[in-house]
Formats: C-alpha cells, sequence, structure tokens
C-alpha cells in the first residue's frame, strides 16, 4: 500500500471498510496482517461508536427530570464506567476470535483449543 497515489489509499480504505460492514467471508491467514488487524477492528469501533450514541441519549433523556443535575452527573459516572469495560470486553473478544481463527486457518486445532 505504501506505492499507492492518496485517492487511492483512501479508496482502498473506503473498500476495507464496506467489507468489514457487509462481512463478507474472508480469510485472515493469508495477506498482511495489518489489512486482518484492521478488518476485525472494524466492528469493535462501530459499537463503541453506537454505545457513546446510547450514553448521549440517555443524557438527553435524564437531562429533562425535575432534579436533573444529579441525574447527569450519574449517567454520565456509569457510563464512562460501563464504556471502559465494554471497550476492554470487546477488544479482549476480538482478540481471543482472530487467534482462534488464525490458529483453525493455520490447520492447527490443538492450538485453536
Amino acid at each position: 500500500m505504501s506505492n499507492l497515489t492518496y485517492s487511492n489509499r483512501i479508496s482502498y480504505i473506503l473498500d476495507l471498510l464496506k467489507r468489514a460492514i457487509k462481512g463478507e467471508q474472508q480469510d485472515y491467514t493469508v495477506g498482511s496482517i495489518r489489512r486482518a488487524v484492521f478488518m476485525l477492528a472494524i466492528p469493535m469501533i462501530l459499537e463503541m461508536g453506537m454505545e457513546s450514541v446510547f450514553a448521549v441519549v440517555d443524557l438527553y433523556f435524564v437531562g429533562h427530570l425535575k432534579d436533573s443535575s444529579h441525574a447527569i452527573q450519574t449517567v454520565g459516572l456509569t457510563e464512562s464506567v460501563l464504556t471502559i469495560i465494554y471497550s476492554l470486553a470487546i477488544g479482549i473478544s476480538m482478540a481471543a476470535t482472530a487467534t482462534v481463527a488464525r490458529r483453525i486457518g493455520e490447520k492447527n486445532p490443538e492450538a485453536a483449543a
């Protein structure tokens, strides 16, 4: 990818994004490990973005309560803790999935187990 022009790089990245979102069948055991990690990271990034939207919507509705200052503080605190926990859990899940998939692709089921 280093010899591509700027516009070709952007099209390449957008193509990878489309393929990751569509969930097309791919063999991650061949080709660039950088590309494989990028493709596996896209669902995690989208999940965390949706979690952030969920937090903003919570804050919007809680802000309309009578005593909204304490409610907003509570929602803000719990959402930040949940975001950290979700990001760690999803990251570990993706890492485990990638490792198992790689071992299965290498025809090494003992290491995958």
